[in-house]
């Protein structure tokens, strides 16, 4: 049996989770989110929690029965907390601009500026030019926005110029050696 499939989903107060046409919505303080349920799983919503289980011992539910607890809990989570996520922009004349409430204008090197336009449901802050929190309900949402932020300039390992997630540690090279 799953570990993490096995534990029931607590459902604070002011959460509402549904369950309709193989789909869990979960409606709460910070938004609305929704994940289908693939063949072989059952979720059972009670007043205060949600059981997920598998039908059977097949290779596939079992990797899906963990899976779909996690994503109930994550949307659960994101719902009441939210999630986000914090990068770092390192290097002479890099920085970000907020551009309204869902856009930036990042200066990373480039010969111009790279804009950026949140999707639905996630939103920039620029607390300083140096940093970026990307927020939002969706975990994964979050995660992919940030990773593509991260992606326009990654760190580069000699001088450590770039954009990176805050407290990443980046590896650093030696540069080239004096010639003998």
């Amino acid at each position: 049996m799953s570990r993490i499939g096995k534990e029931p989903v607590p459902i604070p107060s002011g959460v509402d989770v549904t369950l309709a046409d193989n789909r869990v919505t979960v409606k709460g303080p910070k938004g609305e989110l929704s994940e289908a349920v693939p063949g072989g799983i059952t979720v059972e919503i009670t007043d205060d929690e949600v059981v997920v289980t598998r039908v059977s011992d097949h290779r596939e539910h079992r990797s899906l029965h963990g899976l779909i607890r996690s994503l109930i809990a994550n949307m659960v989570t994101g719902v009441t907390e939210g999630y986000s996520k914090s990068l770092e922009i390192v290097g002479v004349g890099y920085r970000a601009q907020a551009r309204g409430t869902d856009g930036l204008v990042i200066q990373a090197g480039y010969s111009h500026p790279v804009e950026v336009t949140a999707p639905a449901g996630v939103t920039f802050e620029v607390p300083s030019p140096t940093r970026i929190t990307v927020s939002g309900a969706s975990k994964q949402m979050v995660g992919q926005v940030a990773a593509d932020i991260r992606a326009i300039r990654k760190p580069e390992p000699y001088k450590g110029k770039g954009i990176r997630y805050a407290g990443e540690q980046v590896r650093r090279k030696a540069g080239k050696a004096a010639g003998i």
